[in-house]
């Protein structure tokens, strides 16, 4: 199978999960209903009810695919399971995450994403770095009547569509990051969505912001907006409507540790490589996309690995605001 028909084959597997959610949604309070907690995350009841729609769609391709070693959250303490034929080796590495955005979506407050890339098992240990294909599927909310979805691979076009999900009709999306080179009257931010972390974010982001946006009228010369999906983050940036964004939640739980010893383990929660599962849609993109020392990114197939990661729109961005990042980092003791 070419990489392009692996990367419609992830999309069929989104495509899945959000027919079944359209089909079954249910009230806020059912769908929040924590039922467990794997992968270094809370599992709702709304994420439990999709894992066998991935299950089945993935049981489904073609013989010469399988068996796949799937990586999810949700998929048990270690999140992973083999599918396909026993005895047999494995042709692929599959790594997804069926809703990126669990808590906006089970509230019914914004979309979220379904996110799905994958790696050959021949080359060795499966990483983002070494993925062929991803795709990335819009989630909607109850009001919406249409959603996005991104489809790529490495020897192909990105493709971006979006969908009435009443007809099923589809039109091409125009993508790329923006063309700006400050975030003077942008939307850029540091990552905090829940106590633990907010101090520290808010410092480097006024950091990055004397850097990176002359002053305005008013004083508003950025513009914040934590969209709590990092697969969700990464399509604002693909789509222009973002200039950068970061995520540095595990260096900030390791800044608060030595500050305060215990201090860093009351906020466990960060990013993980199956939230990053669209890198390789922002690469095709234009996005650049670096950890925080503005090294390639990369993450192993794995649910408990803490990843922090930054996106810029453009190269004089990164330019403007990696500087600022790398110094604040090495003020408080962090080196690459």
């Amino acid at each position: 199978m070419t990489h392009p028909r692996l990367g419609h084959a992830l999309l069929k597997i989104g495509l899945a999960v959000r027919a079944h959610l359209l089909a079954t949604r249910r009230a806020p309070e059912e769908m929040a209903r924590a039922v467990g907690f794997e992968g270094g995350d809370v599992v709702f009841a709304i994420d439990r009810a999709v894992e066998p729609v991935i299950v089945e769609a993935l049981a489904a391709w073609p013989d010469e695919l399988l068996p796949v070693a799937l990586t999810a959250e949700g998929m048990g303490p270690d999140g992973r399971r083999i599918i396909g034929p026993a005895g047999r080796p494995i042709r692929w590495h599959v790594m997804i995450d069926p809703i990126d955005g669990t808590r906006n979506l089970m509230y019914d407050k914004r979309a979220a994403w379904f996110l799905a890339t994958v790696a050959p098992a021949e080359d060795g240990p499966p990483s983002l770095a070494r993925c062929v294909a991803a795709a990335m599927v819009e989630l909607p909310t109850s009001k919406q009547g249409e959603a996005d979805h991104f489809v790529a691979e490495t020897d192909g076009a990105l493709a971006a569509m979006r969908v009435e999900l009443a007809t099923g009709r589809g039109r091409p999306l125009g993508i790329g990051g923006s063309r700006e080179t400050t975030l003077l009257h942008g939307f850029g931010q540091v990552s905090s969505f829940f106590p633990g972390s907010h101090r520290l974010a808010a410092d480097l982001m006024e950091a990055i912001a004397a850097a990176a946006a002359p002053h305005a009228p008013g004083g508003a010369a950025v513009f914040n907006d934590q969209y709590i999906s990092s697969g969700g983050q990464m399509v604002e940036l693909i789509m222009g409507r973002d200039r950068f964004c970061c995520d540095l939640r595990p260096l900030f739980h390791r800044i608060e540790e030595r500050a305060r010893p215990g201090a860093g383990h009351r906020q466990l929660l960060a990013c993980h490589p199956y939230d990053l599962a669209g890198l390789l849609l922002a690469k095709r993109a234009g996005i650049c996309v670096t950890d925080a020392f503005g090294r390639d990114l990369d993450a192993p197939f794995d649910v408990h690995a803490d990843v922090h990661w930054c996106g810029y729109a453009n190269q004089d961005l990164r330019r403007l605001i990696e500087p600022v990042i790398q110094h604040w980092l090495a003020q408080r003791g962090l080196q690459p």
